[in-house]
């Protein structure tokens, strides 16, 4: 008897639709499994038989063929234990094979028959509402994370009987779908004193997702000016989400409560990072941490202290917000759609231009920046010097810029952009290209002729040349403008200080 399940796999952060396509025949007693499969799909045949004996259902000796289709898309992972099992079961009778249709299966099999959570859920149940697919059945651990996904009908099991039950009549199931609150970065640390250009440059880049690079001696700050940035940033909207959602479910890292990733991230990783770690791969390639920040911050701590090859291959993701890795026979692509910021020392004991406590050499100094080459120098939209606070301000623990403050100047400008882009696909001012560069950033014609001559003196690239403009742009929109003046393009000038690096 032939019987057909529906089913998916996951492939990079996507998801692909499968049949599981099952035939039981008389024979000697065989279950083979064809349809280029990872040694974890085979190991179901042994899941599926003894979570079937111990739920209470005979599966009676004969030839048991399973093929997943097609068979050029490679197959890993747990996911297809049980839609596996509801075919065996539907070709001795226990499940009609009407009761199947237009309906998805996914979900792993402990040997008591208990369904087990799965990674990837989010995707596999984007796609099954894309491809007009009526219901899914998911493990019951997984049911809040796919709540929030609106157009499809949600059938959670704990377990095989119950699936069984479910598809035969006996019982019913049905799980509400949630509605989207976005959630507040919570910013733990204390109000920071002093630092008010630094500040001031955290708000522009907050505002229109700009790379921003701290640059001072050691205990000034810089950390704690990072971890301010995704709380002056605007909530995640559902789109967001669902989309950084997304690559946390392949990766397994969903909140069982929380269902969907309702704050910005804020990674941090280690400077000895592998490359794979940081930027995906594997031997089923999974994302790296460019991909888990995204929507949110990577921060680098002591940049130039990271491989060679991370900094290298770092200029790709920070260009095009994608990532892309290569495998024999496919290439997987994950956004990598954050905002970067760095922070480093003025050399390599930290306390340059302090001549009484840096023991560096002028050439040690040179060989510390060279650890940052010009080609992503260029893609660090502000530089910022985060100096020494003077023990008076220290002390009176004078404050001009409060949280709230730069909250409110972010939100204004994010509201800005949004109105401006709301025909465009791009969220904010540093996704410009050049062609919308010419069409949203309107200039004085003082601006124009400073930025020439900037151009002319500081010998710049083209790239940092737009990037001037779109940090103008930002701080044109945290000052309501509508038209960039010759002061906001001074001010983003002030910010490549890289150039002179």
């Amino acid at each position: 008897m032939f019987y057909k399940v529906i089913s998916a796999v996951i492939s990079g952060i996507e998801a692909v639709m499968v049949n599981v396509e099952i035939d039981t025949s008389q024979g000697l007693p065989v279950f083979d499994m064809t349809g280029s499969l990872a040694t974890e799909v085979k190991e179901a045949r042994e899941r599926v038989k003894i979570a079937a004996k111990n739920t209470g259902y005979i599966i009676m000796p004969g030839r048991i063929t399973v093929n997943i289709s097609p068979a050029n898309v490679r197959k890993a992972g747990t996911l297809l234990d049980l839609p596996i099992a509801i075919g065996v079961l539907g070709t001795m009778g226990f499940v009609n094979h009407d009761m199947v249709r237009d309906t998805l299966i996914v979900g792993e099999l402990s040997l008591d028959g208990a369904v087990n959570r799965v990674e990837g859920i989010l995707p596999i149940v984007c796609m099954a509402r894309q491809a007009d697919i009526k219901r899914v059945i998911i493990p019951r651990d997984n049911a809040v994370e796919a709540s929030y996904i609106e157009g499809i009908e949600l059938i959670p099991v704990k377990s095989l009987k119950e699936a069984v039950e479910y598809l035969t009549g006996r019982c019913s199931i049905h799980y509400p779908h949630r509605q989207y609150k976005a959630k507040e970065y919570i910013h733990s640390e204390d109000e920071i004193i002093g630092q008010e250009p630094a500040k001031r440059a955290s708000v522009i880049a907050a505002a229109g997702r700009h790379n921003i690079l701290y640059i001072g001696p050691p205990g000034v700050g810089k950390s704690m000016l990072a971890k301010v940035i995704p709380a002056i940033m605007p909530p995640l909207t559902l789109e967001e989400s669902i989309e950084l959602s997304k690559v946390y479910s392949v990766r397994g890292l969903i909140d069982e409560k929380e269902g969907l990733v309702r704050t910005r991230p804020f990674r941090t990783p280690h400077s000895k990072i592998t490359p794979v770690s940081f930027l995906g791969g594997g031997k089923y390639p999974v994302p790296g941490e460019v991909s888990l920040a995204s929507f949110g911050i990577l921060f680098m701590d002591e940049i130039p202290l990271f491989d060679n090859q991370i900094l290298t291959a770092l200029r790709i993701p920070l260009e095009e917000r994608k990532v892309s890795v290569n495998r024999l026979n496919s290439t997987h692509t994950f956004p990598a759609n954050f905002m970067l910021a760095a922070a480093m020392n003025p050399c390599a004991c930290g306390y340059y231009p302090d001549r009484s406590r840096c023991t560096c050499s002028r050439k040690d100094i040179s060989r510390y920046y060279g650890r940052l080459d010009k080609p992503l120098l260029d893609r660090i939209d502000i530089s910022v010097e985060v100096p020494n606070i003077p023990i008076d301000m220290l002390r009176e623990k004078r404050k001009t810029y409060s949280l709230e403050d730069m909250r409110d100047m972010v939100s204004n400008a994010a509201k800005r952009q949004s109105h401006r882009y709301k025909d465009e696909d791009i969220y904010s001012n540093s996704e410009l290209n050049n062609t919308l560069i010419s069409k949203y950033c309107h200039m004085s014609p003082t601006a124009k002729e400073l930025l020439d001559t900037v151009f002319e003196k500081m010998s710049l690239s083209v790239r940092a040349y737009n990037k001037i403009i779109k940090v103008a742009r930002s701080i044109a929109d945290i000052e309501d403008c509508d038209v960039i003046s010759e002061e906001h393009i001074a001010e983003a000038v002030g910010y490549r200080i890289s150039e002179a690096v």
